[in-house]
């Protein structure tokens, strides 16, 4: 293994991202103050059984390892594309489990999704409405700090103090924390994003920091250097931002997942590592296999020259291939009844392919 590669792939958890090699000078970050990574270790970085299942049991190509470890030097985004079922989340969960970097902070993308939604959530009416409550129940008629007449707070400390108590950072925010360790961060499907969301992250990823304009405005206020306490993706217990800014010290470990259902701007492009998920051969399906299932070889094999063949005129996932493997176990059925089976199992993806039998 080079000298400068980490993540080996073999699923071992280790403390090697301790010696991942120094950023390059343009990809150095010095946010403070410096927090310690979570304290989840193991399986339980994985967050759910099924998580940590696909973590532990991943299957990692040499390429898939060298890029990995690229991303990773380089303090670079990795865009992982490929057909479904190629393992394009689950490398997120493995990197993860391997290089003991916490729970995966995971942003689920849709049509609707903007950059605030993954940096963080403020809701300026639950403040109001708490304003208020806290107004009547100290008997004045206006709570403290708005304009008379108008139910608009005023400026300043005192109608801004408890802005933190509504705010809460999501996951892209929360991996942009100053860490002492990188953090996980799994941008699933940005393929389906807006096509502004792309552009949106350049700036974002580029400076591994970000703002927030309402903490921003009670900072202004205030002489001193002031701090907030606000809640991050993942955990219960506050963390420090100061004057509302964040920077990031360790530049998270970015895993960007694509279906290839579009194109992305060249200017986003550039500045990622991008790495291309094959459909695994007859051999890589033998280890996937082997990881996830206690199923003989030769009992396997049939199946596995079925999923191969079916494969080559249309669209499979892998996961296909296991669950006909597994159903087709626990049933005990005969040799007739289990290829019936696998074959209702086994449809093509494509909505183009014809998905009926072998």
């Amino acid at each position: 293994m080079p000298h400068w590669s980490v993540y080996t792939g073999n699923s071992e958890p280790h403390d090697g991202i301790d010696d991942l090699p120094a950023p390059p000078p343009w990809r150095a970050f010095d946010g403070e103050p410096v927090l310690p990574p979570p304290t989840d270790t193991d399986d339980r970085a994985a967050v759910s059984p099924d998580r940590a299942h696909r973590a532990r049991t991943y299957v990692a190509a040499p390429e898939t390892v060298q890029l990995v470890n690229a991303a990773l030097v380089l303090r670079r985004p990795l865009l992982v594309t490929g057909p479904p079922g190629t393992g394009k989340s689950s490398l997120a969960y493995a990197v993860a489990r391997e290089l003991r970097l916490g729970p995966v902070l995971r942003w689920n993308i849709t049509s609707r999704s903007t950059l605030s939604d993954g940096l963080y959530q403020y809701d300026p009416l639950s403040r109001l409405y708490a304003a208020r409550r806290a107004a009547w129940r100290a008997g004045d008629a206006r709570p403290e700090g708005e304009a008379p007449g108008t139910g608009r707070p005023l400026s300043g400390p005192s109608a801004s103090a408890d802005v933190e108590e509504h705010l809460r950072l999501g996951p892209l925010g929360t991996a942009l924390l100053p860490y002492g360790r990188p953090r996980v961060l799994l941008v699933d499907e940005i393929d389906k994003s807006d096509l502004d969301l792309p552009n949106d992250l350049l700036n974002v990823l580029e400076e591994g920091q970000y703002e927030i304009p309402e903490l921003m405005r009670a900072a202004r206020h205030v002489t001193e250097d002031t701090t907030a306490e606000v809640l991050a993706d993942d955990t219960d217990t506050p963390v420090t931002v100061s004057r509302g800014r964040v920077r990031c010290r360790a530049f998270p470990f970015v895993v960007l997942t694509s279906n290839g259902e579009r194109e992305f701007p060249p200017a986003f492009l550039r500045r990622c590592v991008r790495l291309r998920l094959r459909r695994p051969d007859r051999e890589q399906l033998t280890e996937i296999v082997r990881a996830h299932l206690d199923t003989p070889a030769g009992d396997a094999e049939h199946l596995i020259n079925r999923f191969l063949t079916r494969a080559a005129d249309g669209e499979l996932a892998t996961d296909q291939l296991l669950n006909a493997l597994y159903l087709t176990g626990v049933a005990g059925l005969d040799a007739d009844s289990r290829d019936a089976l696998a074959d209702e199992l086994m449809p093509y993806l494509s909505a183009t392919a014809d998905g009926d039998g072998f």
